[in-house]
Order: structure tokens, then C-alpha cells, then sequence
């Protein structure tokens, strides 16, 4: 497809969403969600309009006062200074905020404003009663007058707002002010009178990031005036470090509309985008299709549950759709790292994937209900190797931040092809994937391949890097396999099984271990010391990572010395007791004993207990952490949110399975949740979940049946899942210990 037909085209789909009947969902399921679930604790989760997986995350930011800031916003907050553009949502860094519009009347004015003190500033207090917030739409009337609808197309953000205050009505154009990263260069310029255009570029969490923005109003603007930091210095044009521009509208104009164009390449660029995506003035018509596009996605699955159940699997399925980001211009043009313009692209590129988090379910997730997008995602990954030289980590626009540890992007390309989501080269990628897993660049690769583990006394945090590093390995292998190419197989499975090395039978827990071979002393299992130059494990203590083998846990239960160790020592996670110490990272939250929901190395270990024939024990962890850890509050995640993969745990669970090895297809059962899940499949298909006498107290599978014949496996493969069909549980409130407990009738990991 050249460029200019697919101009074409996302201009005539964006120009007629409302034409688009045979595809619209019948349901209005943005109504069960509540975008403010996970805005308060520790949630970090994204509040504004946007669209599914769009590049442009519009609303509110409050003045910056750390970690639980990073998204921006925080309910706990009653400060907005401005409404910017791109919004990180659930992690545990922060970045972006660019280009923020503030509308206020009466004096003009640049100043932020303190916490405690926003006299004379651009800033204004609001209300949590006089917010609005839906799927592609925000709204506030903040306490300075000014009443604030938002919406947004793909890379188009609309603003409308009105004046109820006597006043000159001003808008402040903000390239200074963000969410905690450091601006080195911007530049604004009026083109017109309805007009303007500029860029910010900015160092922060990612190395680099440029954002070039053009603006059009729907009402004259009466004077632009600019300033260098809060200093005056011209009109219409400047380029300096940290630039704001006021925009002053004559004295009668009691209602202005905004619209606000982002590109990575140029304003040239960011004009295309707008003219692509919001070429007419009707905020509403917008805010329709934003509204259209959410409800297509959400109804990949139906639920027949209470309307709280609904609420929260809903908004779960929402904060699932918010990343990765659009990262292209509607030419296909984007920057990559090292600061070049990508050009000719032939796949939609994406950006923000946290696949240390993401890796575990997220992405599994999506290769049942969105696999039309694995392909780009996956293209996407393999572009930033060719511009960076390894698969990324943790990439934020033109920039890898190289946070966490693994290369989680190898699980995430292998289960795709293992799973036979094509569109994209698959030797390319396999190359891509081992040379990653062999980079001398990539964190203690070196000491994995001379030691066969990473020694405790050579790298901080170097047991759960390596187990990291195991879980990926696997992947590699499994894929070389099915392709043929042996001598990778064999090279990758041995690194797959690297978790041995640390194996203690003495204490039956993982144990770090010196480059001499001894054991790391004194050792204490309990202690997630994090920071400075102390911890042996990333987010999390001995406990928890004794289990971080997803990839392997028959071999786990080998070292455990049988089904029932195994299930004693899991048992004992959920209800040790012990000082996790005084630098433990916050990550480590949602506790039950040592078992932190809160963090994703903890995902997958509920459902191990299915690999040593006590699924009925899955069952009851799992319907507890459901009913503790996720509610329809502003703090109801118990966690960040990690850019969906909490919430994929929630969706995932509640559909009654769970992907454990992220590269194998093979589903575990744990607990329905709901009456009846329906998920929408390729080609009109539909594969249904059923579970007869569901309650709260009715959570064990007495039997199944898979398409009405007797099914006796606690799992269920993909291949089983995309065929379509219904899935039948009979639940009961007393266990059937018997069922999944016979060999044949385990989930197995492949070798």
C-alpha cells in the first residue's frame, strides 16, 4: 500500500465513523467503565479521553509531587495546571505530560503554582463532584471559572471550553511544565490568527523524546505573547529552552475550541495528522466516533455478570486498551532512537511496551482477543532491534530505557509465532531474538554465558535477572524448535533451565549464589531490599522468585521432590510472615504472606498449583485475589497498573484460565468468575465459557465439558480456545480433588 492510498484511507474511515454500521457494537459497554478506578493508592492508571491504543492521551495534570504522580494525575489531588497531550498510564516511572493547554480569564499569567499556594498563577482547584469522565471523553469545571470538555481522535486531541467568568479569556500554551522530565529546546510560532505551531524536546525516563505539535483554534486569537520560562520576551515567535505562549481572545468570547495535532517528525507532519483525523469543527461528532471506537474493542468479550462484576471487568478491559501507543504519523513516519525519521514503513509502529510486565498475560491476552494488532506490535519490535541493535525493553517513543530486567519482548514475538499470528518475518525474528539473548551489551549476558547463571557478587539484583533471562531463553527455544534450527534449541533450552543453579534443597528456595559456586550468606529469604548497592532480586524477595519459573514448572515440582513439597511450599508462601526490610520497593504490594499480587513475577504462581494436581487449590486462590485485590473504587487496584497487565490478570482470571508458560499456549483453569464469558474470535467465531452453580461460595470445578462432550484436563490449549466452542464448568462449593489430578489431565511444559 503506498503512502498516499493509505493517507487516503484513514482520512475516509475517520471522516465517516458513523457509517461503519456492520462493524458497530450492539452494546454500549463503555458505560460500565469508570476510568478513575485505579487513580488513587498506588494504580498510577491513566485519567483522560483518548481512544484505543491511540497516541494521544489527553487530560488533567496536577503539579508533580513524585511516585504517585507519574500518570500525571492523582485522586487524592485538587490541582490542575494544565491539560497536556501524552500520559504514561500505571507505571512506576514518569514521563511525558507535553504540551499543555491551561484556560483561565482576567490577568495574564504563566506561573505554575505551589501545592500550597497558587495565588497569581495559572493553576486552579476542582472538584472530584464536577468531573466527568468516560471512555474518549474528560470534563471538569474547575473553581477558576472555566468549564473543560476533552476529547481525541487517534493523534488529534480536541479541547472546548467555556468562559462563565468575566475576564479576558486566555489559554496558557505550557512547553515547561510536565510530569517530571527535563526540557532542552522548544519553540513556538503563530501561523495565523486561529494558528500556531511548535515543538518540545525533552530528556527524561527515556533518553529522548521530541514532540511537534500544530494548534488551530475556532476563534480569533486577539495576541499570542511569549516567554522564556515566566520572563517576557516577544510576540508570535520564539524558540528558547522552556517556552509558554499566552493566547489572548477578545474580551467577548465566552467559548473557544481547540484542537492540538501531535507528531514525532515535524509540525509539517502534525498538520497532516490533523488534517487526516479532524479536518471539521464538531467536538461532538468526535467525542461519537472516540466513544464508536471504544465500544468495537470492548466487545470482544460479553459478560453476563452484576453490574459491579461489569464495572470492573470493563474498566479492566479499558486500561488494557491504553497501551502500547500509536507511535506514527498517518503517513506511517515516526522518529526511532538515535533520533532518525523512520520512513516507508509498511506496519503501524507502537511504543510503550513494558513487556517485563506485559510479557506474563497482557500480551497472551491479546493473542486471543486482538491478534489483528500482535502483528504490528511484533513488527514494531523488530524495527527498534534494527535501529538499537537488541529487542527492546522498555521503549518510550524515540528512546529505550533499559528498565527492568530480561529482554521480555523474546517471550512475546515467540508466542505469537508458536501461536501462528503471522505477518511478520520469522527467521528475521528469531535472529533478532538470540541476537538479543547474546548481546555483550545486554545486562550481565556475559557472566549468563561464562557461568551458565549470573554470580551474586557480580551484578546487583542478579538471581531474578537471571531467572528473567531463563523464562525468555525457553522461548527462544521452543520457537527454534518448531522451526527446525536444533543447535539454537538445544543452546536456549540449557539457558532455560538456569533457575537450577540457584535451587537450595536444603531450604527449598531459590538462593543466590557467588561466581565460586557457594551460596550467597547471610541469605534471608524474607528481605526485598531494593535500592542502593543491597537486593538480589528486582521488586520482590527469595520467596516469591523461588517460583518465578513459568517456563518450567514441572521442573520446579522435580526440584521440589514431588507433588506434595510442591504444594506445601506454595502453600507456605501464602502465609509466611517476615520483614520484607526498610528499602523494600512500594512495588511489592498486595501481600498475602509473601505472595505480592501487587508485582508481576507473582502472576503466573497462583495457578502452578494445577501442575501438581491440586487445581482446586488454584481455584480458591485465585477467586480470593479476584474479590480482594480488585473493587470499583478510585483505589481498587492494589498495584500499579503497568500499562494493562494488571488488569489483563483480572480479565484473564475471570474468564476462568490463565496462560502460566508465556510462550506455550497452554491455558490453566483457575475460577469463572461470571455465569457466562463470550469472547469474539476471528472469521464470526466465538468461543463461550459457562459455569453452572457459580457463586461466591460455589468456586471448584466438580466437571467440564468442552463442546457437550466430557472434558477431565485442568488446561485448555489456544488452538483448542481459536476453534471456537463452548467451555462448560459445573461448580461446586466443595473441592473435587479429584478433578485435573491425573498425569494425563496436567498441564505439561514443553521441552
Amino acid at each position: 500500500m503506498t503512502k498516499r492510498i493509505y493517507y487516503q484511507l484513514i482520512t475516509f474511515l475517520l471522516l465517516f465513523p458513523m457509517g461503519m454500521t456492520a462493524v458497530n457494537a450492539s452494546k454500549d459497554y463503555t458505560k460500565y467503565v469508570d476510568p478513575l478506578i485505579g487513580s488513587d493508592g498506588h494504580g498510577h492508571v491513566f485519567v483522560g479521553a483518548n481512544v484505543p491504543f491511540g497516541a494521544v492521551q489527553l487530560g488533567p495534570m496536577n503539579i508533580y509531587k513524585g511516585w504517585d504522580w507519574v500518570s500525571g494525575y492523582h485522586y487524592s489531588d485538587s490541582i490542575i495546571i494544565g491539560f497536556s497531550h501524552n500520559h504514561l498510564s500505571g507505571t512506576g516511572c514518569s514521563d511525558l505530560g507535553d504540551v499543555s493547554l491551561m484556560p483561565y480569564t482576567g490577568t495574564e499569567r504563566t506561573l505554575r503554582g505551589e501545592q500550597n499556594n497558587i495565588k497569581g498563577s495559572v493553576a486552579s482547584y476542582f472538584k472530584h463532584s464536577n468531573e466527568r469522565v468516560s471512555p474518549g471523553y474528560y470534563a471538569v469545571k474547575m473553581d477558576n471559572g472555566v468549564d473543560v470538555e476533552l476529547t481525541s481522535t487517534e493523534r488529534v486531541g480536541l479541547h472546548h471550553y467555556i468562559y462563565k467568568e468575566a475576564g479576558t479569556p486566555r489559554v496558557l500554551v505550557d512547553l515547561v511544565n510536565d510530569i517530571d522530565s527535563r526540557v532542552y529546546e522548544s519553540y513556538i510560532r503563530k501561523v495565523d490568527d486561529y494558528t500556531i505551531e511548535g515543538y518540545r524536546f525533552v530528556k527524561g525516563w527515556s533518553p529522548l523524546h521530541k514532540t511537534f505539535f500544530y494548534l488551530k483554534t475556532d476563534r480569533p486569537i486577539h495576541a499570542l505573547r511569549l516567554y522564556a520560562g515566566d520572563k517576557f520576551v516577544c510576540t508570535d515567535e520564539l524558540q528558547t529552552q522552556g517556552v509558554k505562549g499566552v493566547m489572548t481572545f477578545a474580551d467577548d468570547t465566552r467559548e473557544v475550541n481547540i484542537k492540538v495535532a501531535l507528531s514525532s517528525v515535524s509540525c509539517t507532519n502534525a498538520r497532516m495528522n490533523m488534517e487526516a483525523e479532524a479536518p471539521v469543527w464538531d467536538f461532538d461528532r468526535v467525542h461519537r466516533a472516540a466513544v464508536e471506537k471504544w465500544n468495537q474493542e470492548l466487545a470482544c468479550i460479553d459478560i453476563d455478570g452484576t453490574q459491579v462484576q461489569k464495572t470492573i471487568f470493563y474498566t479492566a478491559l479499558y486500561h488494557m486498551m491504553i497501551a502500547p501507543n500509536l507511535y506514527c504519523d498517518v503517513n506511517g513516519d515516526f522518529r526511532g532512537i538515535g533520533d532518525k525519521v523512520m520512513t516507508g514503513n509498511q506496519f503501524r509502529n507502537y511504543t510503550i511496551f513494558s513487556t517485563w510486565d506485559t510479557y506474563r498475560t497482557l500480551h497472551p491476552l491479546f493473542t486471543i482477543i486482538k491478534p489483528e494488532r500482535v502483528p504490528d506490535m511484533v513488527n514494531s519490535m523488530l524495527s527498534i532491534y534494527d535501529q538499537n541493535g537488541k529487542l527492546p525493553i522498555w521503549p518510550l517513543h524515540a528512546g529505550e530505557t533499559n528498565c527492568m530486567p530480561g529482554y521480555s519482548s523474546v517471550p512475546i514475538i515467540a508466542d505469537a509465532y508458536l501461536k501462528g499470528i503471522g505477518g511478520f518475518d520469522t527467521h528475521r525474528a528469531l535472529d533478532a531474538m538470540i541476537g538479543t539473548a547474546t548481546n555483550p551489551a545486554q545486562n550481565g549476558i556475559s557472566l549468563l554465558m561464562k557461568y551458565g547463571y549470573i554470580p551474586a557478587d557480580s551484578l546487583q539484583e542478579a538471581t531474578s535477572i537471571s531467572q528473567e533471562y531463563a523464562a525468555d531463553d525457553w522461548s527462544i527455544a521452543l520457537m527454534a524448535q518448531k522451526m527446525g534450527r536444533m543447535d539454537d534449541y538445544k543452546t536456549f533450552i540449557r539457558r532455560g533451565h538456569a533457575y537450577e543453579h540457584y535451587w537450595d534443597k536444603r531450604i527449598n528456595k531459590i538462593h543466590p549464589k557467588m561466581a565460586d559456586g557457594s551460596w550467597y550468606e547471610p541469605y534471608d529469604p524474607f528481605s526485598a531490599e531494593h535500592h542502593g548497592n543491597v537486593g538480589d532480586f528486582t521488586e520482590g524477595n527469595g520467596w516469591q522468585y523461588t517460583f518465578m519459573v513459568p517456563q518450567n514448572p514441572d521442573g520446579l515440582l522435580a526440584l521440589h521432590g514431588g507433588d506434595e513439597a510442591f504444594v506445601k511450599n506454595l502453600d507456605s508462601l501464602f502465609v509466611a510472615e517476615g520483614d520484607l526490610g526498610a528499602t523494600a520497593a512500594p512495588d511489592v504490594s498486595g501481600l498475602v504472606g509473601q505472595y505480592a499480587h501487587g508485582n508481576e513475577p507473582n502472576h503466573h504462581i497462583p495457578y502452578l498449583y494445577a501442575y501438581a494436581g491440586a487445581q482446586w487449590k488454584t481455584a480458591t486462590r485465585v477467586r480470593m485475589l479476584q474479590k480482594e485485590f480488585y473493587t470499583a473504587k478510585p483505589d481498587g487496584l492494589c498495584g500499579n497498573e503497568d500499562c494493562g497487565q494488571m488488569s489483563a490478570w483480572h480479565v484473564m482470571s475471570a474468564l476462568g484460565f490463565y496462560q502460566v508458560n508465556p510462550s506455550n499456549g497452554v491455558y490453566v483453569f483457575g475460577c469463572l468468575e461470571f455465569r457466562r464469558a463470550s469472547v469474539k474470535l476471528p472469521d464470526g467465531k466465538t468461543f463461550t465459557v459457562v459455569a453452572r452453580n457459580n457463586s461466591d461460595r460455589h468456586v471448584y470445578i466438580k466437571s467440564a465439558k468442552l463442546n457437550g462432550k466430557p472434558y477431565t484436563k485442568a488446561f485448555i490449549t489456544y488452538q483448542d480456545i481459536m476453534k471456537g466452542g463452548t467451555l462448560e464448568f459445573v461448580m461446586s462449593d466443595r473441592p473435587n480433588k479429584r478433578f485435573g489430578q491425573a498425569r494425563a489431565a496436567r498441564p505439561k511444559s514443553a521441552e
